[in-house]
């Protein structure tokens, strides 16, 4: 067995204690100042009695700090009893829920309380006090107060039987074994002794709950030994949480004996289910990521990479739902209103939703893209008119690597909504040219040609002799041309660039041997001998044209 290291086990044994402290503190101010805030029917009741919680716990923080008469007034007593017998069945009463109250503390937050079966209205059972033979119902009951309006009072029937149920816990006091100075004095209402109990086990649950580890980690060795597993490092990363889960048991179990008081013990309790609710959801958070990356990888391993990418995005959301859970239950467990809270996330879910309606279209076309596995990582695809390598499908953007080197993010909502063509799931290539022959090409020369061209298609073990074809497509103004078209056997760019190189030197080569010539950009330009103009054509151009007014007589004879 590992030994534990000196930091390790004085920070366990600290920090149950501090944390202790500071719930009981700041709890008792937040108790303090939400009862009277939950009841807003009756915001005249200075002591918070509007609700059942209000009532119980008000009692008791009263009872605690020795204000017996502060106390009293939670009792269902008329006025002259409560001044003469309050205050000592207070103390009675809150001695005796100490000593002999079983389970939690559940009181309803509402003023009408919680509907119990078999229970009026107007009363609420919350547990029962048991010593010896004594039994005892603690109940509340709702009254009018002239003053304060409707207000909840613990009942006169409990009252009842609470001085035969406090002789018969005094009787079974074990307190005066112990030195008196660890009895008489107090710290939050707990005396010194039960703070020194569960102080010392701390490191003994922290050993007990380890040595129970090491003892439950045996069958598991010896199982992953016979399958041939030597890597048990997933189990060891389990070996934390457990580890809390285990040692908080354990000293939950050993305070259960030491009798704490009923507040001391109810913070206590919320102590250690919190505890318990983070380790459980450690436990559950690493069992989820190890069952997903086995089932990522194997999935990865059969060529499903797409399927890879969704179980990473499927982990991050169980694990943010793991997350809001747990925290959920601490909330609850510390006495929130779940109902309010929820309200609240609903609304500001719907509000988060109108303002980041891209984001959630981004990821929900992320998932459909993973899920449909159209694209995955490695594939080389053309988006409209960009092409490129797939670097990485995350939960709003596809990053792809073009073909300048630069890393295109494109938005998983566009990926979802246009046509992405993958270039890398081709199971063949097609290979297409033109060849464009010299008019002065004879249809015997150009027959031959043809001929060699389809026996070099369906030699060459690199074609599917299926598809190859050599046609006369189209005889024009300046060329014969002649379309070549066949499907090479590879899926391998490189491969298909090989092919198509070997087949462009054969061709040629073929051309080169043979009388047929490509044909080549020209133009044809005819000349003419031009004899100029006659002179008949000069003497009536002459005799058309006007002559000049101002010319002189002898000039124009």
């Amino acid at each position: 067995m590992r030994r534990l290291p000196a930091r390790l086990v004085l920070l366990i044994s600290v920090l149950p204690f501090c944390s202790l402290v500071f719930a009981q503190n700041a709890l008792s101010q937040i108790l303090q100042t939400a009862a009277p805030a939950a009841a807003p029917a009756n915001p005249a009741d200075r002591l918070g009695r509007n609700t059942p919680y209000g009532t119980i716990f008000g009692f008791l923080q009263a009872a605690q700090s020795g204000n017996n008469s502060l106390a009293a007034q939670y009792l269902q007593l008329s006025p002259a009893h409560r001044q003469s017998e309050g205050e000592p069945l207070a103390m009675k009463l809150k001695l005796a829920m100490d000593r002999s109250f079983a389970g939690n503390l559940r009181p309803s937050r509402q003023p009408e309380g919680e509907p119990q079966e078999g229970v009026p209205l107007d009363r609420q059972k919350l547990g029962t006090m048991s010593s010896g033979d004594v039994e005892d119902d603690l109940e509340l009951v709702r009254v009018n107060d002239p003053a304060s309006g409707k207000i909840w009072l613990i009942s006169a029937d409990t009252l009842a039987k609470v001085p035969e149920l406090y002789d018969q816990v005094e009787a079974r006091q074990v307190e005066t074994k112990l030195p008196a100075w660890t009895v008489r004095h107090q710290l939050g209402g707990m005396p010194l002794w039960q703070w020194f109990a569960l102080i010392v086990l701390v490191p003994i649950a922290a050993a007990a709950g380890w040595i129970v580890l090491v003892i439950l980690r045996l069958p598991l060795r010896w199982w992953a030994r016979r399958r041939g597993q030597t890597d048990l490092e997933q189990s060891r990363s389990l070996s934390g949480p457990v580890w809390l889960l285990l040692a908080t048991l354990i000293h939950r179990m050993g305070a259960g004996y030491l009798g704490m008081p009923l507040l001391p013990r109810h913070y206590y309790n919320q102590l250690t289910a919190i505890s318990v609710t983070i380790g459980g959801a450690w436990i559950l958070w690493r069992i989820i990521r190890w069952f997903l990356a086995r089932v990522r990888n194997r999935a990865i391993a059969l060529g499903h990479g797409g399927t890879g990418s969704l179980m990473l995005l499927g982990e991050r959301i169980i694990k943010a739902g793991i997350f809001i859970l747990a925290l959920f239950s601490i909330l609850g467990i510390l006495g929130v209103n779940l109902t309010t809270a929820l309200a609240g996330l609903g609304i500001g879910g719907l509000a988060i939703g109108f303002g980041a309606q891209q984001t959630i279209a981004n990821l929900f076309g992320g998932v459909s893209v993973l899920g449909d596995e159209v694209i995955r990582v490695g594939d080389v695809c053309k988006f409209g008119d960009r092409t490129g390598t797939v670097e990485d499908i995350g939960l709003r953007s596809t990053r792809v690597r073009t073909e300048d080197r630069t890393l295109l993010a494109i938005p998983n909502g566009t990926v979802a909504t246009i046509n992405v063509e993958n270039l890398s799931r081709r199971d063949k290539m097609l290979f297409k040219t033109v060849l464009n022959f010299h008019l002065d090409t004879s249809s015997e020369h150009l027959k031959t040609m043809l001929d060699e061209l389809r026996l070099l298609l369906t030699s060459h073990d690199k074609i599917e002799p299926s598809t190859g074809r050599v046609r006369l497509v189209e005889v024009t103004s300046s060329s014969i041309n002649v379309e070549v078209v066949c499907y090479v056997l590879t899926q391998n760019f490189d491969v298909f660039a090989s092919v198509r190189e070997d087949l462009l030197l054969q061709i040629m080569k073929y051309v080169e041997e043979s009388p047929v010539n490509l044909a080549r950009p020209s133009q044809t330009l005819y000349l003419t001998p031009d004899g100029g103009v006659g002179k008949e054509k000069i003497a009536a151009a002459k005799s058309t044209v006007p002559q000049d007014q101002d010319t002189p007589k002898s000039s124009r004879s």
